[in-house]
């Protein structure tokens, strides 16, 4: 499974100074965000209209 760059600044941050009890709802929210432009991308490079589940079906095999 790839790390995306929000997984990979949550990492960051709790390894430093951030308090990971308090920032499980704000990586949450950014992991939704994210995964929301990954699919409007995929639907940019491929332009398969006929296939509206296939984006989804990616990010899934891609990232979780």
């Amino acid at each position: 499974m790839k790390q995306t760059a929000v997984e990979w600044l949550y990492d960051q941050l709790t390894s430093t100074w951030f308090d990971k009890a308090s920032g499980t709802d704000i990586l949450k929210k950014a992991k939704e965000m994210e995964k929301e432009q990954i699919i409007d991308s995929y639907w940019d490079g491929c332009r398969n209209w006929d296939n509206e589940k296939e984006a989804e079906q990616y990010y899934n095999e891609t990232y979780n």
